[in-house]
């Protein structure tokens, strides 16, 4: 009985750029759709299995070894601090962590937020940078729509992830600094890693000379 290389995938906006980087490197996707209910796919011909799974849940597959590969956000990534191996860097589903906040405070610095309050989904992302800068901050954890929280009093800035910045104009909010970067990653098991090296490492080897290939370098 074939030895399975199992996948977890994340549902949602990567999984459109995911199929097609897949089917780029020869992985097989036949009735993989981001409509499907499924949450399990079984390829027995090429001993491929993926699940789909919240980009926030796929880390802990991973960690835990139900999946020996990850399909994820850097941010999912430092926020969580799992004990996975990052592979490689995907390219794609580009956002950037930034500090936002009133657009009455244009021009303020990064040593003006000390003390203040800060709503945020990335509460670790959130207080390990402020404490990087040596500042004192509230930090004021939610589940969705941070704009809402300067907005409505409860905080003076937010931390959140954008990519165009619109729902940032929107709520007339502005980027005040970037703390970092984010874009996909192919995360590995630890363990898999090294029981699975035969067949994980040159996947990994031809996911990496593809992104390259599609960067145009």
């Amino acid at each position: 009985m074939a030895e399975y290389l199992t996948i977890a995938l994340s549902k949602g906006t990567l999984l459109k750029p995911t199929l097609g980087l897949f089917r780029e490197v020869g992985l097989p996707t036949e009735g993989v759709e981001p409509e499907s209910r499924n949450m399990v796919f079984t390829f027995e011909n090429e001993a491929i299995k993926y699940i789909m799974c919240r980009p926030t849940d796929v880390p802990v597959y991973v960690e835990q070894g139900a999946a020996d590969l990850g399909i994820v956000g850097k941010d999912v990534i430092v926020e969580q601090g799992k004990d996975v191996f990052e592979m490689a860097d995907l390219k794609f589903g580009y956002c950037r962590f930034v500090v936002a906040g009133p657009s009455a405070m244009q021009g303020a610095g990064i040593k003006d937020l000390n003390y203040k309050r800060v709503a945020t989904k990335f509460p670790v992302m959130a207080e390990r940078f402020f404490r990087s800068q040596g500042l004192q901050v509230e930090i004021i954890k939610l589940h969705g729509n941070v704009e809402l929280a300067p907005l409505t009093g409860i905080a003076d800035v937010i931390v959140d992830l954008v990519s165009t910045g619109a729902t940032l104009r929107e709520n007339n909010l502005i980027e005040m600094v970037k703390i970092m970067d984010s874009t996909t990653r192919l995360v590995s098991n630890r363990v898999a890693y090294r029981t699975k090296h035969g067949k994980i490492q040159p996947l990994i080897e031809t996911i990496q000379e593809t992104v390259k290939g599609g960067d145009g370098k």
